[in-house]
């Protein structure tokens, strides 16, 4: 099937360019691209036009679980009849093995399977090797740990058809190989169940959707195939063919495990005679016990605790040979989007050095054999060996994603609400405070926010005194504020309950809040991390929300990274201005819907659009949360709180925003389903 785009909205603004420059550049074949694209310019609709006319499988990456599952959603809902699917991490908790040598504290792996996410993935899977070319695959950087050789898993799936000639044995057999589980006591996903001539199945990929299958034996063929509801075993329609998936994405045969066994007892030997031949008698015994253990367990059960430890045996791979991930699953020349760039990137690259580290140490000590170390994450060079076609995505983009696509930019400036970029002053710092409160009492008048950022905690502090001082309502934000109380203090700032928040580098980027209109930046000329062009870039776009939004840069000279950011602010302005005047567009100012942490009320006001603009990112549209019972609901919710703690303290505040929205709609599902009780 091709790719078939439904959405009310048409490309406007400087959309149409972008997805004819981005989609010539695929199909012309250049590697990379980098589309740079101003919040609020429908950057997700631009990359759904491209996917649609290049017609080639795509891999949307996000580097966070929440924005995967805004996108899922969206682009669910732009490709409703094609293959959209969601592949992240499907631990709800994971503490990794590791040791401590320093205390000799071993860790035991812990972790905690979310068996709907395990189906999402097998089904991302299986419509990879489905040979549809009109799959898209939202997916966290986890796709880019290992996973079964895509053959091994293909040669798993059992193929059925009616009229097909097939001993019923013979099929089970096919079945217990794909790690289904015969149970008639417990008919669920990933069993089947045996009646005479008739066979029932709960296909562990099917079952997302609630169906189970009936096959129907006349001798030695299949005579019947249908589906049914595995509840009542109400039967719905009859279809003549059916794909069995492997129950998991971590599956060999039994000639490989034996192999398998075989290599790791030599390997075990070869390292155990290593460790005592450099005066490490213990840990060569600990590692003796340890690997025969789990052998003991492979061999009897075909499973041990730890077993990705062994992959590298069962994969049937050389020492050092990467492992399989699930770009493998995709044809060669399917098309890779960096959703936040930025921030992605930097992640895929630092994902084989931590996990390098932490194997390392275990290896070291006899907790693991050397293999170990090839159980990881793709390095850099792997991930971008496996890329040939490329558009990386941000509102920033960095030096690395410029330097790949060689400098060229595709641009989309354009909001569909005629909101400018911020204009920028530069005012001396003699006297800076007194100008700064002039300014601040004309914008709390106007019932407007002020952003003040300092470069160190202590300025911030002392200027929060001060102004207080001055009876001036504010308050201030920095790492050594407590994690709840930070994102109170975004909530009391939205409410009105103060008019300025001062703080150091959190006020850089993550803070998405409309009621900001004018930022103040200063010493901005103290050339540095905090003051580079990429910095004051981001700084001052806390205030492209407003329609009055401003921005004062207070300094003595204007360095080159001041220049920069005034320059590129400028150009966007000009290009905004310019189509707005040509369209007749008004800007229109956002308000955007806000729930308070503490439970307090809600500020519901939005702005007509005549143009996709991308969704408030949320939680609530990853697919599984609309199967989940009241226990996973209230699971759930403890889960996004904990989220939202552990990212405030990582100072990513629209993280932690979003996990807070995300917990108080989970509570109102929850409200909702207690009271239909």
């Amino acid at each position: 099937m091709d790719f078939e785009l439904v959405s009310s909205y048409k490309p406007t603004g400087d959309q149409p360019e972008a997805i004819e420059a981005l989609a010539q550049g695929v199909r012309e074949g250049v590697p990379y691209q980098t589309l740079l694209g101003v919040t609020g310019s429908g950057k997700t609709f631009t990359v759904a036009n491209v996917i649609e006319r290049v017609r080639r499988p795509a891999l949307i990456l996000s580097h966070n679980k929440t924005l995967a599952a805004q996108l899922y959603s969206e682009f669910k809902s732009f490709f409703p009849h094609n293959a959209v699917e969601y592949f992240v991490s499907y631990y709800d908790y994971y503490q990794p093995e590791a040791y401590l040598p320093t205390t000799d504290t071993y860790i035991e792996k812990d972790m905690a399977i979310n068996e709907e996410i395990d189906k999402l993935r097998l089904r991302a899977t299986a419509s990879l090797l489905s040979g549809r070319r009109d799959v898209i695959v939202v997916s966290s950087v986890s796709c880019l740990y290992g996973m079964a050789d895509p053959r091994a898993f293909e040669e798993q799936v059992v193929y059925l058809e009616k009229g097909m000639r097939i001993a019923r044995d013979k099929m089970l057999r096919l079945f217990v190989d794909a790690l289904y589980v015969n149970n008639k006591v417990e008919f669920s996903s990933g069993s089947f169940r045996v009646n005479g001539d008739t066979v029932d199945i709960f296909p562990a990929i099917e079952s997302y959707d609630g169906l189970a299958y009936r096959i129907e034996f006349w001798g030695d063929e299949i005579e019947r195939i249908a589906s049914f509801n595995p509840v009542d075993g109400h039967e719905y329609d009859e279809q003549d063919t059916l794909n069995i998936y492997p129950t998991n994405l971590f599956v060999t045969t039994q000639e490989r495990i034996r192999t398998a066994i075989g290599q790791i007892h030599v390997d075990l030997g070869e390292q155990v005679r290593f460790l005592q031949d450099i005066g490490k008698p213990l840990e060569a015994k600990r590692l003796e016990e340890r690997v025969t253990y789990d052998l003991e367990m492979i061999q009897e059960l075909g499973h041990c605790a730890g077993i990705e430890n062994y992959s590298r045996y069962l994969d049937g791979r050389q020492p050092g040979e990467r492992p399989f991930c699930l770009l493998d699953y995709f044809p060669k020349d399917f098309l890779l989007v960096i959703d936040e760039s930025h921030v992605t990137v930097p992640q895929i690259r630092a994902m084989y050095g931590g996990d390098r580290s932490r194997k390392q140490t275990l290896v070291e000590y006899g907790f693991r054999l050397p293999a170990a170390l090839d159980n990881r994450p793709q390095t850099f060079e792997e991930f971008e060996s496996l890329t040939p076609s490329a558009i990386y995505v941000s509102a920033t983009p960095a030096d690395y994603e410029l330097m790949k696509s060689e400098g060229v930019v595709v641009e989309q400036l354009i909001r569909p609400t005629g909101l400018l970029d911020p204009i920028i002053e530069v005012r001396p710092s003699l006297n800076q405070i007194d100008d700064l409160m002039e300014e601040i009492a004309q914008r709390a008048t106007a019932d407007e926010r002020v952003l003040v950022t300092t470069l160190t905690k202590r300025m911030a502090e002392e200027l929060t005194d001060y102004l207080k001082r001055m009876e001036v309502r504010c308050n201030y934000i920095h790492s050594d504020v407590d994690t709840l109380e930070r994102v109170k203090i975004m909530d009391d700032l939205r409410k009105g309950l103060f008019d300025v928040l001062i703080g150091v580098n959190l006020l850089r980027e993550g803070l998405d809040l409309p009621e900001v209109s004018l930022v103040a930046v200063l010493d901005a000329d103290k050339e540095g991390f905090l003051r580079s062009h990429r910095s004051l870039t981001q700084t001052a776009g806390r205030a492209a929300r407003n329609i009055n939004g401003k921005v004062i840069f207070y300094a003595d000279k204007i360095t080159e990274s001041m220049q920069q950011t005034i320059d590129e602010t400028n150009r966007r302005r000009e290009k905004q201005l310019a189509y707005n005047e040509r369209h007749g567009i008004t800007p229109k100012q956002i308000v955007k819907n806000t729930v308070s942490v503490l439970g307090g009320g809600r500020l519901q006001t939005a702005t007509e659009t005549y143009a996709y603009v991308e969704p408030e990112p949320s939680l609530v549209a990853d697919p599984v949360v609309q199967y989940m019972t009241r226990p996973q609901l209230e699971k759930a919710i403890a889960q996004a709180r904990k989220q939202m703690t552990e990212a405030a303290k990582k100072l990513d505040f629209l993280e932690a925003a979003q996990y807070r929205d995300e917990m108080l709609k989970l509570q109102d599902m929850l409200d909702q389903k207690t009271e239909a009780k």
